[in-house]
């Protein structure tokens, strides 16, 4: 199965950005932008790719000690950019090194379940909004989001999702996603 472990937003926080979404659809070429729905925004922590079914048990008590190692963290959605003309993305502002630290044992959780994964590279958080394919540019939705700054929250959990792809060869077709753990981070709960 395909999995990634990830801090979800509240629903407050996706109301706020959801708001500030809408107003980017109504910018010229908007409508080329393939746009993510909001209940599949998240903050990728580690992308595990596919994993093992035998594998998640260990994954998942790896995972957990991770989330107890690390103490809950103040958190807003903040800004925006994109890679290239591939993907727009909402920021995050706050203790973005505690996120940092988090993906990093997220990370660590899945290569010590013995989980190949991608070469450590920095983390950059980021909530992809929309995906591009080369046309328009993603710079003046960039911009416009430039300002944007959500209302703080207090991260309080490690949650694994299962990315469900899709299967009907319907064109435009998403991934579905599917939490299969949460774990709260130490001292939450």
């Amino acid at each position: 199965m395909r999995l990634f472990a990830a801090v979800l937003p509240p629903p407050a926080a996706a109301d706020e950005l959801a708001q500030a979404a809408d107003k980017l659809k109504t910018l010229p070429g908007a409508e080329a932008l393939r746009w993510t729905r909001r209940e599949s925004w998240h903050f990728t922590l580690a992308f595990m790719s596919e994993v093992e079914d035998a594998t998640v048990t260990q994954l998942s008590t790896r995972l957990e000690r991770a989330a107890h190692r690390t103490a809950p963290f103040p958190l807003a959605l903040h800004g925006g950019g994109h890679f290239g003309a591939r993907a727009l993305w909402a920021g995050a502002q706050g203790d973005v090194d505690t996120l940092r630290l988090l993906a990093q044992r997220a990370d660590a959780a899945a290569r010590k379940s013995g989980i190949t994964m991608e070469e450590h590279r920095h983390y950059r958080p980021h909530l992809t909004l929309a995906r591009g394919h080369g046309e328009p540019s993603l710079r003046a939705y960039a911009d416009a989001l430039a300002d944007f700054a959500g209302t703080e929250w207090t991260v309080a959990e490690l949650t694994l999702v299962r990315s469900n792809l899709p299967v009907s060869g319907v064109p435009g077709e998403r991934p579905r996603y599917e939490v299969v753990g949460r774990w709260p981070l130490g001292g939450a709960g």
